[in-house]
Parts: structure tokens; sequence; C-alpha cells
């Protein structure tokens, strides 16, 4: 491939992410809109904080998530590069544009009494958005960049800080919301977060196998006839028995694990066994 094919290419993978982190702010802001405000639960993070503001001033949702999220954008660009604050800034003007125009949407849920159902649809629907940019190389809020940069001047973890500061958030919206808005605020924020994970992740379906053994090359052998599944095998010492060992390495669907170790325990039922779940496989016979 040429290099003017390859930058094309590349223009046309960046388009197709900045329309799906489009979609992924329209998303979010219909979870916000359409479930949680609705019903006085908020979200985390610079959106939660938007929220809030924009209960006390009368200002326009949409217009504060744009404005407070505009350093964060900048520090994403000095600390991860030029595509991803391109990318952030499409999610984010994507999210405040549409919270503004869904602004009078009725409420697709409003169940008085029943605020976890409400939290968990809406924890639901903004992790799919968020999910959706943050797996395409973008963000919609700016406080996980904040934590970032927090993490390399403090002696705490990134998920330490994100923790701290949502804490803060979650305190301030109390303000507006009542301690029973702000604790679902949180519940919402843990569902949104868990979806985000998966959509960022997988459902991991392959896992990868790690077997050491003395009798290697029969249980590749079997592994090869029972599950026709290739194997790597990697020579190993033991770090206290200077014992050297063959490690072998395989990559199965879910499905074929109970198979797996069924064959593992036929051919060495004393053999070292790791199993690992694997976000993405690519290329060889897989």
């Amino acid at each position: 491939m040429s290099k003017a094919q390859t930058k094309k290419s590349r223009k046309a993978i960046l388009f197709a992410r900045g329309l799906i982190i489009i979609i992924g702010g329209f998303i979010t802001a219909y979870g916000l809109e359409a479930v949680l405000i609705p019903n006085s639960v908020s979200d985390g993070g610079v959106t939660g904080i938007s929220i809030v503001g924009s209960e006390w001033t009368g200002l326009p949702l949409g217009l504060l998530i744009a404005v407070i999220n505009i350093p964060f954008v900048y520090l994403g660009y000095k600390q991860i590069g030029k595509n991803f604050a391109i990318l952030s800034t499409l999610g984010i003007a994507s999210l405040a544009i549409s919270t503004s125009m869904m602004h009078h949407i009725p409420s697709i849920i409003e169940i008085e009494g029943d605020t976890l159902l409400v939290t968990a649809v809406g924890g639901i629907i903004i992790g799919t958005g968020m999910g959706l940019a943050l797996r395409n190389g973008g963000a919609l809020d700016g406080i996980d960049m904040l934590a970032v940069l927090l993490s390399r001047k403090l002696p705490f973890g990134t998920s330490d800080l994100i923790l701290f500061l949502n804490l803060f958030v979650f305190i301030v919206v109390s303000t507006v919301f009542g301690l029973k808005g702000a604790l679902m605020s949180g519940v919402a924020y843990y569902i949104a977060s868990k979806v985000i994970h998966i959509i960022e992740e997988g459902l991991s379906s392959t896992k990868a196998v790690y077997i050491i053994t003395e009798h290697a090359e029969e249980m590749m052998k079997e592994i090869r006839d029972r599950l026709e599944r290739s194997c790597t095998l990697q020579h190993v010492e033991g770090g206290y028995s200077k014992k050297k060992f063959k490690q072998i390495k395989c990559v199965i669907t879910r499905l074929e694990e109970s198979k797996m170790k069924e064959t593992i325990q036929d051919v060495d039922p004393t053999a070292f066994v790791t199993v690992y779940d694997v976000t993405e496989v690519r290329g060889g016979n897989f």
C-alpha cells in the first residue's frame, strides 16, 4: 500500500471513529435527559458538575458541559495527543448539543419510589454512550484526564483519584438532589462504569491457557487432535528449583474451556495451569 493510500485509510478510520463518538454523545445525552435528570438523578464527573451548575444558575446544561470541559480537552491534548483531543472535542460537542436539543423530551421512565430501576436503565444508557466514545479513542468527560495528571504528582493511583474526585462531585450533587439523589447518582455512575468496561474490553469470549507440564509434546498433540487448536511452546525455569520446564500457550473460546480442562487432566493431572481472559485475538489461524 502506498503512502497516499495509507494516509487516506487513516483518515477514513478517523472519520468513522469520530462518527461513532458523536453517536455515543447522542446516546449519553438521551440517558441524561430522558431518564436520569427528570428523576432527580445525576451523573459523575464533569457532567455531574454541569447538571448541578445548571440547576443552580439556570444556564443550559449543554453550554456548561462544553465550557467546563475546555481545560480538560486541552489537558488531553498535552498529555495524550492531537487525535485524542479532536475526537474528544467531537464527543463533548455532540453531548452538549444533544442535551440542549433533548431538554424538553418526555421521560421514558418516571416511577415514583422506584429510583433503582431508573438508575439501572440510565446507567446502562449513558455507559453505552461513554463506552463507544472511549473504545474509539475519545472521551465525553474530562475528570479521568485530571485523575491521570494528578496520579503523576501525588502518591495515589488513577482509580483512587477518580473515586475521590467523584465522591466530591456526589457531595455537590446532594445539595441539589438531596442525599437520596446523590446515592442513586453514585449507583448510576457505578453501573455506567461497568457497561463502559464491557464495551471497551468486550465480554472476553476467548481465553489464553498456559500449561507447564513435563509431557509437553503429548499435551500439544492431544490439544491439536481434540480441540483442533495450535499451541506455542516456551522454555521456562523454576525460580526456586531452577528446574527446566516447557510451557504451552493456547488460545481457545469460552465454549472449549471445559474440553481443554478435560484434556489436561487426562494427559497430566499434575500440570500447572493458568487461564486468562483475552480481550481481542487477531491474525494466525484462530
